[in-house]
């Protein structure tokens, strides 16, 4: 029953967050810029996160000045992504936007590479390599759509890629022994502060704030910073890392959807079967890896 409900907590937090990029296209339609859809987007997951920090009454403990530090600077990552990630999404279609954000899944795995010195297994190699033959259909390269779409848009969605694989690695290493509501409260404060200082001459343009503003960074906010935080610490305790990691892919394929069925974006099923590679391949290493690692500890049982 406990892992059904961590399955289920996991899901609904990756589907939430698919849902970001519907709110986003729909600030840029009203014609709201990058920074005023972040700074308010920021504001208001600051808020919401601290309150509820707060009413919960989060243990501080274990906290001291260097380790604040490092939560609010692996919190940057936080500000780039969603920076990087809605700039995309400014000069392409959602669901292109969306894959190329996913590429974090490999990045990741090289930089557990360079900085821990974990070298890929094979079949963590042939998954890198999969996700990229995803990537190339899902992108539609061979109908041409691609052609004549703004390389400041594919820079943004790698770039977007790149910062969202720094936050999970170093959220993973930097004071782990702290309270989760305390360390992602103190994420979105280094967060927000990125936003401020990167789009101050957008400050005094959300204010009075609009309803249409207020209602975009309301969505972006809630599917993006708030929901999928709550259910990812409510369901992460009751399934393993492996498991979790295969349904959080869930979001690429409710993102895409979303795009088609809400956006009005066409979707061709040549991007339907590149989507599908890259699950199978996310779907691939995570049980592939699991089995290798299980197998070579019952030989060294034996061995032993």
């Amino acid at each position: 029953m406990k892992l059904n409900k961590g399955i289920l907590f996991i899901l609904l937090g990756a589907s939430f967050f698919g849902f970001t990029p519907i709110f986003a296209k729909l600030g840029f339609s009203y014609g709201y810029s990058l920074g005023q859809i972040n700074i308010v987007q920021m504001s208001i997951s600051f808020i919401l996160l601290w309150s509820f920090t707060l009413l919960k009454r989060s243990s501080f403990k274990g906290l001291n000045k260097k380790k604040v530090l490092q939560i609010m600077i692996t919190g940057c990552f936080i500000g780039l992504t969603s920076i990087f990630y809605y700039g995309s999404m400014q000069y392409l279609p959602a669901s292109l936007a969306i894959i190329l954000m996913f590429q974090f899944v490999w990045i990741g795995i090289i930089l557990e590479w360079i900085f821990s010195k974990i070298k890929p297994a094979p079949i963590t190699i042939l998954s890198i390599f999969l996700i990229l033959v995803g990537v190339f259909f899902a992108s539609n390269v061979l109908n041409g759509d691609i052609q004549g779409l703004p390389l400041k848009g594919f820079v943004y969605g790698i770039l977007s890629a790149f910062t969202y694989a720094g936050f999970i690695f170093f959220s993973g290493k930097v004071a782990v022994d702290v309270d989760p509501w305390i360390r992602s409260s103190l994420m979105v404060t280094g967060s927000a502060i990125l936003v401020f200082v990167l789009f101050m001459q957008d400050i005094p343009s959300v204010l009075p704030l609009e309803k249409n503003l207020l209602t975009t960074a309301i969505g972006v906010s809630l599917f993006g910073a708030v929901l999928p935080p709550l259910f990812f610490a409510a369901g992460a305790p009751l399934v393993s890392g492996g498991i979790a990691n295969i349904l959080t892919s869930i979001e690429l394929p409710i993102a895409i959807l979303s795009a088609s069925i809400i956006l009005s974006e066409k979707v061709t099923p040549l991007q339907w079967l590149g989507t599908a590679i890259i699950l199978v391949a996310i779907i691939f290493n995570e049980l592939g890896s699991n089995i290798f690692r299980s197998r070579k500890q019952k030989k060294q049982g034996i061995h032993s």
